[in-house]
């Protein structure tokens, strides 16, 4: 009898909380979703991934491509990679090779090892703000650049990265879905870094 009067009272609570009109009960809903977002369902994917951070947001246009137009990219680019051993044809066969736009979310995978062309994510130790999200461009050592920049970040910050620091590879993409974040951090951006990639 005492399970049964669980049962009940977990039901009205969930009655309450899901179909309730009253503030509280939106609070309660809010409240309940953040919890199982971020004690049941972060850890869940980060035991799936073996990444510490399983989904992340593009927050800048760094791996941006114009209209996704892969050719177009490529005769804007060519000089810098061709310059670093790396063909049109390779670039064509990389991952998200028409790249990543500001807002994509990106479900990140740990992985042992990574191949030339892999996106990967990976800490600077404080030199960034957050983890940067770009191209492998040499294997020996792990050096990244981001398709949208002309050249690597400044202070070595791309090169010879320790696998430590590698947080894992860029695999599947929601594109735009992260502007439900970035929204509330647009206008404390410099000017110059807010609103689309361009």
């Amino acid at each position: 009898m005492e399970l049964k009067n669980i049962f009940i009272g977990i039901k009205k609570f969930w009655n309450y909380v899901w179909h309730g009109d009253s503030f509280l009960s939106w609070v309660l809903a809010f409240a309940l979703i953040f919890i199982f977002v971020k004690f049941i369902f972060f850890p869940g994917m980060s035991l799936l991934t073996g990444s510490e951070k399983p989904l992340v947001f593009i927050e800048s246009c760094s791996m941006y491509h114009n209209e996704g137009k892969f050719n177009d990219f490529w005769e804007n680019n060519k000089d810098w990679y061709l310059e670093h051993n790396i063909t049109k044809e390779q670039f064509s066969n990389f991952i998200h090779n028409t790249g990543l736009n500001k807002g994509d979310m990106i479900l990140v995978v740990k992985q042992k090892n990574y191949n030339l062309g892999d996106i990967i994510i990976f800490d600077t130790d404080s030199q960034t703000k957050y983890p940067i999200i770009h191209r492998i461009i040499s294997l020996n050592p792990i050096s990244t650049k981001g398709d949208n920049n002309p050249g690597q970040l400044p202070n070595g910050i791309e090169e010879n990265i320790p696998q430590d620091k590698i947080l894992g590879r860029a695999t599947s993409r929601v594109p735009f879905i992260g502007w439900a974040r970035l929204i509330f951090y647009e206008p404390f951006r410099p000017a110059s870094e807010r609103g689309f990639c361009k």
